[in-house]
């Protein structure tokens, strides 16, 4: 979740409580704002046909005639006739703190022409990207020369501590209060029914990956009538929000990166680094070590070798990237690439979605004030999980200093929802697949595609047919696979297949390493 994105995170016990503002009295209060359309800039939108435009909304519900904020929004309208026009629909693409625009554009990624019936709207939720105001605090926070994550020595704990408040302190300093107080989960939802009321819809269709199902589920539970059809696409757990749901990542994100250990030894004609999982795993430790001494080329140290690698935790589309990269740096000293990959997933010197990432998780949900239990859960865990363990409680250290004040989480409810159909891929390790059972069984209307034994994260629809056909399906006519007794899929399908890399040339083998796969 934290790093898509995502995500993107045992306090979800806590008891639950709706928003300040009634839905409906903040309906009768509020007259509907208008969106006005103009051009794009974004070359994707502009090729796709979208428009663009602002939203006002209330910065505080509770003062839905006081301040306002600006929502940034894109509309791909739908293709078909008006007489086959199927309605709104709204999505997101999780975080929190993602940008939302360019998934105006993904109606075409869906099989069948199933997504031309729509208009897809996508929006910058309040804080991020071209909303306004877009928060900020540090933007080179994530940059090169970080202390390690693995807090080995009082020194290192004490600095990393120290850095979490100086970023919490420089958020308060730097952003409205009145933001930062309100930007939870609950404030972009009300936001989401701004957009619907702006549109003139009685109802929402909603399409929403990682933090975005979370969007989803508290809109089903405090929205219901408004609520059309719903795809979600892999699934928060809402029990885990959000302290408990970080320390089950960790574990999650150990497991494939060493599933990805297993995948590269099976292909050492191509990266030469290992032909079995441990010989692997060896290999990288080593290099770990290497860069704990030494950062290679002055850039790169354990922090961002992990940070680089951690996507192979989240999508297998990344493998043979990763698999390539690797086997540049060992092979051929090649810390170049490493850099250029660090600084595409990192979006170096641009800290708004992860500014906007803590200020709603951090706010959604009281966390644990005591570091002493931050320490003992985290060194609990990395226990078991020592690659990710430290860096995710880093991300998250802000959250033990944050400047405003937090709520407590939605219960909830999916009763009243006609109709949710969700995807997981049973080792997704950013949303761990528990969480989308969890969800089936509090939206009886929900019906759950399972793929045994996938390790990727929120990436529908992607040329998995099995997948794809049943949501241009269910898009198409609501057509839903039967619901199944107990806490279980109700339909499975195959993850798509593990990637090949390129095979390697047999006169220039030492060549292919330079290479990186399209």
């Amino acid at each position: 979740m934290r790093r898509v994105l995502l995500t993107a995170l045992a306090v979800a016990t806590l008891a639950s409580v709706a928003v300040t503002v009634p839905a409906g009295a903040a309906e009768a209060a509020l007259p509907a704002e208008t969106i006005t359309w103009g051009a794009c800039t974004d070359p994707a939108l502009i090729t796709a046909g979208a428009e663009c435009g602002y939203l006002s909304v209330p910065l505080d519900y509770s003062r839905p005639r006081g301040e306002k904020i600006q929502l940034a929004l894109s509309r791909v309208k739908h293709k078909t006739s008006d007489a086959q026009y199927q309605g709104v629909m709204l999505t997101n693409p999780g975080g929190p703190g993602g940008s939302g625009l360019l998934l105006a554009t993904r109606g075409p990624r869906v099989p069948n022409h199933a997504g031309d019936a729509y208009d897809w709207v996508g929006f910058d939720p309040r804080g991020v990207g071209s909303s306004k105001p877009a928060l900020s605090c540090i933007p080179n926070y994530m940059d090169y020369n970080r202390p390690e994550y693995v807090p080995t020595t009082r020194k290192l704990e004490k600095t990393w501590l120290q850095r979490s408040k100086s970023y919490a302190d420089a958020c308060a300093e730097k952003n409205s209060r009145a933001l930062l107080e309100n930007i939870k989960t609950t404030d972009t939802v009300q936001d989401m029914d701004s957009i619907r009321k702006a549109l003139g819809a009685e109802q929402l269709n909603f399409y929403g990956y990682s933090y975005g199902t979370y969007l989803g589920q508290v809109y089903g539970t405090l929205f219901p009538q408004h609520v059309r059809r719903m795809v979600l696409d892999s699934t928060v757990d809402p029990r885990n929000v959000w302290y408990q749901a970080n320390l089950n990542q960790d574990l999650a994100y150990d497991v494939n990166l060493n599933i990805w250990f297993g995948w590269v030894a099976s292909h050492d004609d191509v990266y030469h680094l290992g032909k079995t999982q441990a010989a692997v795993k060896q290999v990288f430790d080593e290099q770990l070590k290497k860069l704990r001494a030494v950062p290679a080329g002055g850039y790169i140290g354990p922090d961002e070798f992990l940070d680089v690698f951690n996507q192979a935790s989240y999508y297998q589309l990344r493998w043979t990237l990763l698999g390539d990269a690797l086997a540049k740096f060992v092979n051929k000293s090649d810390w170049q690439t490493m850099k250029g990959l660090f600084e595409t997933f990192g979006g170096r010197g641009d800290d708004n979605s992860y500014a906007v990432y803590l200020a709603v998780q951090c706010t959604d949900v009281k966390w644990p004030q005591s570091w002493q239990q931050w320490k003992h859960d985290n060194w609990r865990t990395y226990q078991k999980a020592p690659y990710f363990t430290w860096q995710n409680a880093w991300y998250n250290g802000p959250c033990l200093y944050w400047p405003a004040k937090p709520g407590k989480p939605v219960k909830v409810d999916g009763k009243k929802v006609p109709s949710v159909l969700m995807i997981g891929e049973t080792l997704d390790a950013a949303t761990p697949y528990e969480g989308s059972l969890e969800v089936r069984s509090r939206f009886p209307g929900a019906r759950l595609i399972g793929e045994p034994g996938g390790t990727s994260h929120a990436i529908t629809p992607r040329g998995n047919a099995c997948v794809d056909n049943r949501i241009a399906d269910y898009l198409a006519t609501g057509a839903l696979p039967d619901r199944k007794p107990g806490r279980t899929a109700d339909v499975e399908c195959a993850p798509l297949p593990l990637p090949v890399p390129p095979p390697v040339p047999p006169a220039t083998s030492g060549a292919a390493l330079s290479r990186v796969p399209a």
